[in-house]
């Protein structure tokens, strides 16, 4: 997820970084949508940002584009930027823009793409993951005919639509990386936090059906309980260590999450997830997979041991686990590509075709 993104960029912005070119911002219309609920959209804006040209080959097909996939509640626009592009997308850097074609979409419900905050409220169409990961595949068919993926990376949420297109789409990649995430449905204590926002939310009184004219006051609950989850608690702990400072901290957090967020996007958004079921799907998985996540990930707990014993069912999968460090940043260390950017740049090496 990337629900703390104001307190994990000064963590990023650390020596020595090259500047990140500016990305070419759009967006498409897909037509006629179908969710999986047989709603139907007539149109479906998707937003996009993207960095570097497409490159065909002698048949016309787009070998070197690279889709990166945001976090619950984010967006495409937490890649932009010196912590994040100007760490991976500069000269010489593992996704060098002059060498691929990087595509940030933000995901139906998020971002600039269309969203029940939009307009519709309650009434727009019950999305899931797998209309997510439709939507990006026609995003990428329709606004710029890429049929063929050089890699899927993803992070928190886009880990899991990651884990997804390997399955979904398994002739259509030659890498994936999914960052902070499980092959498997969200149960035990994944579930039950998100659960408990999803609760709050419908049984506010002010939430009306989700027609209200102002935030309803569980919004603040919620953004409570995404800062708990996010980090860890060795660094929550030097971060904070007095009562008065945890509770500036939090007040800080919330007050400007409150800003900016939507009670039915962040509803959405959570119940999203209801439809993730990789796991009967894991041998479909063609491409090599290499699954990236932290120790101290409160989200992803390695002692749970889903990943290890998931990705036997990988053909070609592997797991990194990155130890709890003072860099690490729990389940936001996706977002500090420093501790996992060698790794991300081997395996693009070993599959680069001849």
């Amino acid at each position: 997820m990337h629900f703390l993104r104001p307190l994990f960029a000064a963590a990023a912005l650390c020596c020595s970084l090259l500047p990140a070119q500016t990305p070419t911002e759009g967006e498409v219309q897909l037509r006629d949508f179908r969710f999986q609920s047989d709603e139907v959209l007539k149109e479906l804006r998707v937003h996009y940002r993207t960095y570097g040209s497409p490159r065909r080959d002698a048949s016309g097909v787009v070998r070197n584009a690279v889709l990166i996939l945001h976090g619950t509640t984010g967006s495409g626009a937490q890649f932009v930027g010196p912590g994040y592009a100007g760490r991976l997308f500069g000269p010489g850097q593992p996704l060098d823009a002059a060498r691929y074609f990087i595509v940030l979409p933000d995901g139906i419900g998020h971002g600039q793409s269309a969203k029940p905050s939009d307009g519709l409220h309650a009434r727009f169409p019950r999305y899931g993951y797998l209309d997510m990961v439709e939507a990006q595949r026609r995003l990428l068919a329709e606004a710029f005919g890429v049929s063929h993926l050089r890699l899927v990376m993803g992070t928190s949420m886009g880990g899991m639509h990651t884990w997804l297109w390997g399955q979904l789409h398994p002739d259509m990649m030659d890498a994936l990386c999914p960052l902070a995430s499980l092959p498997t449905q969200i149960a035990g204590r994944n579930r039950v936090w998100r659960r408990a926002i999803i609760d709050a939310f419908r049984q506010d009184p002010l939430w009306q059906g989700g027609d209200y004219k102002t935030q309803p006051p569980s919004l603040r609950t919620a953004a409570e309980l995404l800062y708990f989850m996010s980090s860890n608690p060795v660094l929550r702990q030097t971060e904070t260590p007095t009562l008065a400072r945890t509770d500036a901290a939090l007040d800080a957090f919330v007050d400007h999450y409150m800003k900016s967020a939507d009670v039915n996007d962040v509803l959405y958004a959570l119940e999203a997830s209801k439809d993730y079921d990789p796991g009967p799907g894991l041998e479909r998985i063609q491409a090599p997979l290499l699954a990236i996540n932290t120790a101290d990930d409160l989200i992803n707990p390695p002692e749970l041991g889903i990943l290890e014993r998931e990705i036997k069912r990988v053909r070609r999968g592997r797991v990194l686990l990155l130890p709890l460090s003072p860099e690490t940043r729990g389940h936001g260390s996706h977002t500090v590509p420093m501790l996992w950017s060698k790794p991300l740049l081997d395996l693009l090496k070993e599959t680069e075709k001849p």
